[in-house]
């Protein structure tokens, strides 16, 4: 049985999925979720998304389950090669939560001339962010 109700997937492995869940949950505000396992399977969180989910599992779990990524897992970084963009809501609120923890930015908070206002920071765990939302008189005429 699948942990998520989307047709699609990505799996990315994180350290600790409490920080993952503050992250995501608590600063970016999307609907993550813990899901429901089986005795002894491992815990992770999912974030359904219009088809696509995006699943979190502890490096630990996976390495459990599969001893032969262990190797490769300290030969890479976290995060390497993969960016995720989200459409977010009150990214100034975001922006500043960011900063509070001290999490890197990449590309600080800016309004682009196509109307969104964007910026790139890093995850907890090393994957790139896009945050972007679009500017409040591009949302009222449906642009």
């Amino acid at each position: 049985m699948k942990p998520h109700d989307s047709r699609h997937s990505i799996q990315l492995v994180v350290s600790q999925l409490v920080v993952t869940e503050a992250f995501y949950a608590g600063i970016l505000d999307l609907p993550v979720r813990r899901s429901l396992t089986a005795q002894g399977a491992p815990d992770h969180l999912v974030i359904d998304m219009d088809g696509i989910a995006i699943v979190f599992v502890e490096e630990t779990d996976v390495i459990r389950s599969h001893p032969m990524l262990g190797t490769r897992f300290s030969m890479f970084p976290r995060g390497i090669g993969v960016t995720l963009h989200f459409e977010v809501n009150d990214i100034e609120e975001i922006s500043d939560a960011i900063m509070e923890e001290g999490l890197e930015i990449l590309y600080p908070l800016e309004i682009k001339p196509y109307g969104i206002k964007e910026m790139w920071c890093f995850d907890p765990d090393g994957y790139l962010i896009v945050l972007d939302e679009m500017v409040a008189s591009r949302k009222k005429t449906g642009q």
